[in-house]
């Protein structure tokens, strides 16, 4: 089958070029000769050339004015257009480069090289037109890699905090119960627009998001006497409990082999760093005080504490909303970031609600 022509539109007011012109390229070309601009922007409603031979000194509308049209256009700004003039100055062509021409043929011309132009250019146009292609579909190709590799890393860490969890019977779902806390308090804070300043540009919302499920990961090396205590603990035992951090900081540095890893984990390791260091000082492992907390660990500690003063454990009942609020509201510029408590008193009904009731309130609450 006869491979398609391509379409040269050649436009000038001199019949006399038109008829040199299309005989020029009609041997391989599809050629549309017209003797103006205005006729030349009609015919771009109905067809798209590969290239357009345009005539710089033309009457009502030079080819200037013209290419100006054509460049403003989303449907037609990609067209090569080669001016066609008598005019030879440095100058002249200069304005005409500057508005998008991508060469200039100086008339009278030869038919043998006007032909030769068209074809360099036309195959300048498609080596760029497979470029772009070509980037396109590796950035497509990228970007599915991206959602795979993405994927399998919330499913480890999904993995990872399945297994932490299941070794202590009495807080079941506190990790995903964390992460959506977590997730209200994150999404108020960019809303009101706070600590701005020490909210990272390149921060990865989805990522940390899923990066709060190792905030306990260091619980996989307690012994199961302590974690699975049905009491009060020693304070002994207590301190063994206070290991977890480290653990888990270390287990966590343990998997980073590379850059990449490390983009992965940055999160997950200031989580389980830092969600038990208290604003005054007085917590743990190493009694930082005050903005010296990163602001992740500070936001963890709310959603942490919320969790396990609503939860049942084998050394309390659970307390009821409004409790556990109130007992938050007292840490304030103690336990907790005033800052982050004063976001809690005005936001914390939506912790109230079920996981699944979330998605329509969020953002509803004064």
């Amino acid at each position: 089958m006869e491979q398609t022509r391509k379409l040269i539109m050649l436009v000038d007011d001199s019949r006399t070029n038109l008829l040199t012109g299309k005989s020029a390229l009609a041997d391989t070309y599809s050629v549309l000769a017209m003797p103006s601009a205005a006729k030349m922007l009609e015919m771009l409603e109905r067809h798209t050339p590969e290239m357009i031979l345009l005539d710089v000194d033309m009457p009502e509308m030079n080819g200037y004015e013209a290419i100006r049209v054509i460049k403003s256009r989303p449907e037609t700004k990609d067209i090569p257009v080669i001016f066609l003039t008598a005019m030879s100055s440095a100058s002249n062509e200069l304005e005409g480069l500057e508005l998008g021409a991508i060469d200039y043929i100086t008339k009278p011309f030869s038919p043998v090289l006007l032909k030769k132009r068209v074809e360099v250019h036309l195959l300048v146009a498609a080596q760029k037109k497979a470029l772009r292609d070509y980037n396109e579909n590796l950035q497509s190709m990228v970007e599915e890699k991206t959602r795979t590799v993405v994927k399998l890393q919330n499913k480890i860490m999904k993995a990872v905090s399945d297994l932490v969890e299941g070794r202590d019977d009495s807080t079941g779902g506190h990790i995903e119960r964390t992460q959506h806390y977590l997730k209200i308090l994150l999404e108020s804070l960019l809303e009101a627009g706070l600590y701005s300043d020490q909210i990272d540009n390149d921060w990865d919302i989805d990522l940390l998001l899923s990066s709060s499920l190792l905030h306990d990961v260091g619980k996989i090396v307690i012994s199961d006497s302590i974690l699975k205590k049905p009491g009060k603990l020693t304070a002994d035992e207590f301190d063994q409990i206070k290991q977890h951090v480290d653990f888990g900081v270390r287990f966590i540095e343990n998997l980073e082999e590379d850059e990449d890893d490390r983009g992965f984990l940055k999160y997950a390791k200031i989580f389980a760093g830092y969600h038990h260091e208290r604003w005054d000082g007085s917590g743990y492992p190493n009694n930082l005080r005050g903005m010296e907390i990163p602001l992740m660990g500070r936001l963890m500690a709310i959603a942490d504490v919320y969790d396990a003063l609503t939860s049942v454990r084998p050394y309390k009942p659970a307390f009821d909303h409004q409790d556990a609020v109130e007992i938050i509201l007292a840490g304030r510029g103690t336990h907790f970031d005033p800052v982050l408590v004063d976001l809690f008193e005005k936001i914390h009904p939506l912790f109230a609600l079920p996981i699944e009731e979330n998605e329509v309130a969020e953002g509803k609450v004064s």
